[in-house]
């Protein structure tokens, strides 16, 4: 009896595992078969993404070309050695004495003309002359400049002008035919929208790559002097360098300028300036030849958590107001060294390089209104923004250097006053780049440097001119921070 029963169980467990797996191949066969059906129903929207790329891609080809640029670069000949010569084995110097070196045969130099490839995009067509944005880095110190269209006509070029501190460069053509790009607007992009990259990586010409916007408002490269990069997983690669970044619609909404790698090649991380930046450095250069930008005359620095603790505010975003400059716009306004700067002409402000960037594009002239809070009220000020001094980073702010990481400032008797260091000289630390030299040698905001490898500086330009001395070698600072001085050593890349 236990023998029959046993068999019934098996039969029962099998009969169970029959009806199971049946019930399990006929839900796979309805989720595939529902799979099939959802496939069929987006399809017609993936067709339609895709002609849409394709149209995009036909439609921005004609305003994109490719730029040559010719370099020439001088180099002692090889195989001569008369520098090389030791004196004491020397027989002229027997003769000359220590009048030898005035003797000696330099070495011969030989010219070497290097060519580079860059892109560029019509932007503006007036008549026969056709304007063309590109970066400066594209453009700068070349000697011939050639520009071929994508119907394969070329052009000698010349340069209408140049803005280093925004890497854009603007230069011209005379040709018939002529398509300029369709402008976009930036300030609508957002991450996770298409993005498509055109130009010429590696001399192949009208190259098309497609991603999405990552981020916005990227900072801190050490690229450029004013920076707010588009950041895009579009493949870029050397030669991309002046191409545009279109949106969905065809619009340009950027130019490719720089990647982010550790091989040389894309790693996935590209850089774009974005297109409203670049509308007015294009408007200046092609009316003037150089750029206006607007100035406030303040010293700024982000504000964060302790800060915000020690001001009494509870606003984590916004610009602290560290001094201002006498005879300045700021100064007519009524700014006052304290205030936090949370609004600029009706936009919210989140860290100094929005506000600086800003400030610069905004029109000379103008009246502003800015949110400000002091002590911890709500403020309103008006300013009339003045034009930037062309010497401005020569005698109150230097520029982030792109090898160190830092920006240093004059050191007023105010800040002096402020910063425990009156009655000293040097040049003070208002911001380090993060992962930079600087900060891997513990240089932090204010602190002072005294001296460049044993030099006594009192300014930032003295500080410029130590720097060029040291032709990429190690830097030795004397810095002090509050009542305690030290050397440190910075290591170049």
């Amino acid at each position: 009896m236990k023998r029959y029963f046993v068999v019934f169980l098996v039969a029962l467990i099998c009969g169970f595992t029959s009806l199971a797996s049946s019930l399990n191949a006929a839900t796979d066969s309805d989720k595939l078969e529902k799979l099939s059906n959802k496939l069929e129903e987006l399809s017609s929207s993936a067709t339609t993404l895709q002609e849409s790329l394709s149209l995009v891609a036909e439609y921005v080809k004609p305003s994109v070309v490719s730029l040559t640029t010719v370099k020439t670069f001088k180099h002692p000949a090889r195989g001569f050695h008369g520098e090389r010569r030791d004196r004491r084995k020397d027989p002229f110097h027997d003769f000359f004495g220590k009048d030898f070196d005035r003797y000696k045969q330099k070495p011969p130099e030989r010219e070497f003309k290097a060519q580079s490839l860059g892109s560029g995009v019509i932007v503006k067509v007036d008549g026969l002359n056709g304007y063309i944005l590109t970066n400066n880095h594209v453009v700068e110190n070349m000697e011939e400049l050639k520009v071929k269209l994508g119907d394969k006509r070329e052009y000698d070029a010349v340069i209408i002008g140049t803005d280093p501190q925004t890497d854009l460069a603007v230069v011209k053509i005379e040709a018939e035919n002529l398509i300029p790009v369709k402008m976009g607007d930036s300030d609508k992009m957002k991450p996770g929208q298409w993005a498509i990259a055109v130009g010429n990586p590696f001399g192949l010409s009208h190259t098309v790559s497609v991603g999405v916007i990552s981020a916005t408002g990227r900072s801190g490269v050490g690229i450029a002097q004013y920076e707010d990069f588009l950041q895009t997983d579009a493949a870029i690669n050397p030669g991309n360098s002046g191409g545009p970044l279109v949106n969905i619609q065809g619009e340009m909404v950027g130019i490719n300028t720089a990647i982010f790698t550790r091989t040389g090649g894309y790693q996935g991380i590209g850089f774009a300036i974005p297109v409203n930046m670049a509308k007015a450095v294009l408007r200046d250069l092609i009316n003037t030849g150089k750029v206006t930008r607007g100035w406030l005359g303040v010293v700024i620095q982000n504000l964060d958590p302790s800060l915000a603790k020690q001001f009494d505010v509870d606003v984590t975003e916004g610009v602290l107001i560290g001094d201002v400059q006498d005879n300045s716009p700021a100064k007519e306004g009524g700014f006052e060294r304290g205030d936090i700067v949370v609004e600029y002409d009706g936009k919210e402000i989140g860290d100094l390089n929005q506000l600086r960037n800003m400030v610069a594009q905004t029109a000379v002239g103008k009246e502003v209104a800015v949110k400000v809070l002091r002590n911890g009220k709500e403020k309103i000020l008006t300013v009339n923004i003045g034009e930037q001094p062309a010497d401005m980073f020569a005698g109150g702010l230097s520029p982030v250097d792109n090898d160190l990481g830092l920006t240093v400032q004059d050191l007023t008797e105010e800040l002096a006053d402020s910063m425990g260091y009156k009655g000293e000289s040097g040049v003070l630390v208002s911001s380090v780049e993060p992962e930079s030299v600087a900060t891997q040698a513990e240089i932090q905001e204010g602190d002072l440097i005294k001296e460049v490898n044993r030099e006594k500086i009192s300014s930032v330009k003295e500080f410029s001119a130590a720097l060029k001395k040291t032709e990429g070698k190690d830097i030795l600072f004397l810095v002090r921070r509050g009542m305690h001085t030290r050397f440190v050593i910075i290591k170049r890349k």
